[in-house]
C-alpha cells in the first residue's frame, strides 16, 4: 500500500486532543482516562477513521481506541473527528505493542480490512495470527469478542482457522456482509468495495472461557 504523505501532518497531529501520546502510561487505566467505566472497544488498523468515528457518535455509552502506525493516515483521519466528541481516543502504535499499552480491559477488537499479508512467510505479521491472539488473550477484560472483515478469501479463511484453532466460536458468518445486512457502519475500504460489487466477509468470534 502506498501512503501520501501529507504536509502539514506533525502540526495535525501535534495539536490534536484525541491522539494519546504517551499511550503505555495508561495500561491498565483507560477507563481512568475516559473518566467512566463503559466498556472500550479497539479498531487495530483504523485507518482513515470513518468507521471508528460514526461508532463513538452513534454509541456514546462505549469507549472507543482507535490504533493506527502510519502517521500520514493518522494526518487525514484526526481532522475528522467533532471536537464535542468525548468517548473517543486514537494511538499512533504498532499492533505488536498491544499487550503493553492494554491490560485486561478490552470488551471489543475490530479488525476491518487488515493487511492480508498474501505470501506465507509473512503470515505471522497477520492480525489473527497465533501471535497476536496470544496478546489478545492478555488485554481482553472477561469476554473476547472480536468482530472481523475483509475482502480477501484467503485472509478470511485463514482467521477461522486460526480463531478456531485458539478455541473461539464464530458466529455471524458470512462471505456476502451487505447482502445479509443492512444500516451497517462502514469503512472507507468497504465503501470502494461494496461500489465494484465485491463481497464483503465477516465474523464475530467469541471466547468465554479466558
Amino acid at each position: 500500500m502506498r501512503i501520501r504523505n501529507v504536509k502539514n501532518k506533525e502540526e495535525i497531529l501535534n495539536n490534536s486532543k484525541f491522539l494519546v501520546h504517551n499511550y503505555k502510561n495508561n495500561c491498565g487505566n483507560w477507563n481512568k482516562i475516559f473518566k467512566n467505566n463503559n466498556p472500550i472497544y479497539i479498531e487495530i488498523g483504523m485507518g482513515k477513521g470513518k468507521f471508528i468515528i460514526e461508532n463513538a457518535k452513534k454509541y456514546k455509552n462505549i469507549n472507543f481506541i482507535g490504533i493506527e502506525r502510519f502517521d500520514s493516515i493518522l494526518a487525514k483521519a484526526l481532522p475528522k473527528i467533532d471536537e464535542d466528541i468525548n468517548n473517543l481516543l486514537i494511538i499512533r502504535m504498532n499492533a505488536l505493542e498491544i499487550d503493553e499499552v492494554f491490560n485486561k480491559e478490552i470488551d471489543r477488537i475490530y479488525l476491518n480490512f487488515s493487511d492480508p499479508w498474501p505470501k506465507v512467510r509473512h503470515h505471522n505479521r497477520r492480525l489473527t495470527s497465533e501471535i497476536f491472539l496470544n496478546k489478545y488473550d492478555k488485554i481482553f477484560k472477561s469476554k473476547n469478542e472480536i468482530y472481523l472483515r475483509t475482502d480477501n478469501t484467503d485472509l478470511y479463511r485463514y482467521s477461522i482457522e486460526t480463531l478456531s484453532n485458539h478455541k473461539y466460536s464464530l458466529c455471524e458468518v458470512t462471505f456476502d456482509l451487505h447482502k445479509d445486512k443492512e444500516d451497517l457502519i462502514t469503512t472507507e475500504y468497504e465503501d470502494k468495495f461494496s461500489k465494484k460489487n465485491m463481497p464483503i466477509y465477516a465474523l464475530t468470534a467469541i471466547k468465554e472461557d479466558v
